[in-house]
C-alpha cells in the first residue's frame, strides 16, 4: 500500500442551517464536536496507514459483482447492499481505475474509527471508506462522489507535479494551478490550515459536481473548497476529458521552416494549451552556430536560451506555467536555409 493517503471534505451543517443553505458532500469529512457545528467549523481527516491496518482487521459481507466492494456485518440484514454500491460505483464516469478500487461501507461509528476522527469518509491507497447512510444531511452518494474523485486523481499523471495533490492534467491547466501555486493563492496536497486553497480537494469536489450536474454546473452546492475554485461547465468538461481521456506522456511534432532570403532569424508562436514541460531542439543542416530560444508570446521577454546537448545540436527547455503559446526564435549560424524543429510538450 502506498504511504500517501487523501481523503476530507464536505461542509456538514446540522439541520437548521441545512434549512437555510442546501449543503452537499464530498469527501472525507469530520465533524465539529459541538452539537451545532458553523458553516466553517469543519475538522478533516485522512485515511493514515493506520487506518488502513484497521481496516484490513474488520471483518465484512460482500458479493460478487464487478466492483470491489464489501459491507460491514451491521448490514448483515440487507443482502443487497453491496451490490447496490457497486452499481453506484460504476454508474459513475471512470476509466480504467474502476477496477483498482476497493470500496468499504460501514455505519458512521466505524468510518469515524477507520477514517481516525469524526469522519464522514476517507480515501488512500485504492480504499475508499464512506458511512452507508445520510448522516447530518449528507447523503452517502455525495460523500461516494467526492472521494472516488480522488480515486481518480490517484490513477491519473500531471507531470511534473502530483496529480493526487494538484489534479489531472487539463483540469489542472485549464484553472491555472501551477500559476496560482506559484503565486500562493493554491497549496497543493495541503490538508491543514489551507485545506480549502488545496487543489487536489478542489478536483475531487468538481468530480461530485460533474457528476451531480451531469457537467453544466448548474443548482450545486460548494461549501467546502475555496470559491475561487468553483467548477463552470468549461472546467468540468476538462475534468470529463482527463476521466475519460487520461493524458498518458509528452507528445513530440516536428516543424519546418525557412528563413527568408538574407534574413539570419526565424519565429513562429506555438500554441501550449497545457502546463508542462517543453522542450525544442533546432536541427539546421550545416549548422553549427545556430540557436533556439523561446520567448514570451509578444516576444519581449527570453524565457529559456538554447543549449548544446549531446548530439551537437541546440535545444530550450521551460516549464509552461499558465501561458497559453509562446515564441520560438530560431538564428541561423551557418547558410542552410531550411530547419527543423522538434517539439516535445504535454
Amino acid at each position: 500500500m502506498a504511504a500517501r493517503a487523501r481523503g476530507r471534505l464536505a461542509a456538514v451543517l446540522v439541520a437548521a442551517l441545512a434549512s437555510a443553505t442546501s449543503t452537499s458532500a464530498g469527501a472525507s469529512v469530520r465533524l465539529d464536536p459541538s452539537p451545532a457545528p458553523s458553516a466553517g467549523a469543519v475538522r478533516t481527516a485522512v485515511l493514515t496507514a493506520a487506518g488502513l491496518r484497521r481496516l484490513e482487521a474488520k471483518s465484512w459481507l460482500s458479493g460478487a459483482h464487478p466492483v470491489k466492494v464489501s459491507v460491514s456485518p451491521a448490514y448483515a440484514s440487507d443482502p443487497g447492499m453491496a451490490q447496490r454500491w457497486a452499481d453506484f460505483f460504476a454508474s459513475l464516469l471512470h476509466g480504467d481505475e474502476l477496477a483498482a478500487l476497493d470500496a468499504y461501507i460501514a455505519p458512521l461509528s466505524e468510518v469515524e474509527e477507520i477514517c481516525h476522527g469524526d469522519a464522514l469518509g476517507c480515501y488512500g491507497s485504492n480504499h475508499l471508506v464512506v458511512m452507508g447512510e445520510t448522516n447530518f444531511g449528507v447523503t452517502p452518494e455525495s460523500v461516494a462522489r467526492h472521494e472516488y474523485g480522488h480515486h481518480i486523481a490517484a490513477h491519473r499523471l500531471n507531470p511534473p507535479w502530483i496529480a493526487l495533490d494538484s489534479g489531472a492534467k487539463r483540469w489542472a491547466s485549464h484553472v491555472g494551478v501551477c500559476a496560482r501555486t506559484a503565486a500562493g493563492t493554491a497549496f497543493p496536497g495541503d490538508e491543514g490550515a489551507d485545506y480549502a486553497l488545496n487543489p487536489g480537494e478542489a478536483f475531487a469536489e468538481s468530480y461530485r459536481v460533474l457528476m451531480e450536474t451531469n457537467g453544466s454546473a448548474v443548482g450545486y452546492d460548494w461549501p467546502i473548497v475555496d470559491p475561487s475554485f468553483r467548477p463552470d461547465a468549461p472546467s468540468l468538461a476538462a475534468l470529463r476529458e482527463d476521466v475519460i481521456h487520461p493524458w498518458q506522456s509528452q507528445s513530440t511534432t516536428t516543424i519546418r521552416g525557412k528563413f527568408l532570403r538574407r534574413s539570419r532569424t526565424w519565429s513562429a508562436q506555438i500554441a501550449t494549451p497545457l502546463d508542462g514541460e517543453i522542450r525544442i531542439q533546432a536541427n539546421v543542416p550545416g549548422g553549427g552556430a545556430d540557436d533556439v530560444t523561446l520567448l514570451s508570446s509578444d516576444g519581449r521577454a527570453v524565457l529559456a536560451a538554447g543549449s548544446w546537448t549531446g548530439s551537437g545540436v541546440k535545444a530550450a527547455e521551460y516549464l509552461v506555467c499558465g501561458k497559453r503559446s509562446l515564441k520560438v526564435r530560431v538564428k541561423r549560424g551557418g547558410a542552410a536555409a531550411r530547419f527543423s524543429l522538434r517539439v516535445t510538450a504535454p
